[in-house]
């Protein structure tokens, strides 16, 4: 069954988020390696319950905070989405070394992430 795996906060300030979630909840941030600003939020130890998330720049239109549920097939998946009445908002495009990765509108109108894991997706 396909589960929350990560969340993503979208800022203004990236540096001000950081050091109040550092002061208030001891989280640490690691800046990504990757091709645009984006920091790794980790919020505990992995061996007990909770995820960890990311944080980068806000974009008009973008919600604040999207959470992302891990799947096996990123298609199929958008596939489902279309036809219950979803509306994929950001289609399916690589994070180089981590997946596939697309947003969607459910019925109701919450955005969310979906993310197929895949080291090899450019």
């Amino acid at each position: 069954m396909p589960r929350l795996v990560h969340f993503e906060m979208n800022v203004k300030d990236v540096n001000k988020t950081i050091a109040f979630y550092e002061d208030v909840f001891g989280w640490k941030f690691e800046k990504w390696d990757g091709p645009m600003d984006y920091w790794l939020i980790m919020t505990g130890d992995e061996k007990e319950p909770g995820i960890d998330g990311g944080l980068g720049y806000g974009e008009k239109g973008f919600p604040q905070v999207v959470n992302t549920i891990d799947v096996g097939d990123i298609d199929d998946v958008i596939k489902k989405i279309k036809n219950k009445g979803g509306k994929i908002v950001r289609p399916k495009n690589a994070v180089p070394g981590v997946g596939w990765l697309a947003y969607f509108k459910d019925s109701e109108g919450v955005i969310s992430g979906i993310m197929q894991n895949d080291p090899k997706a450019k």
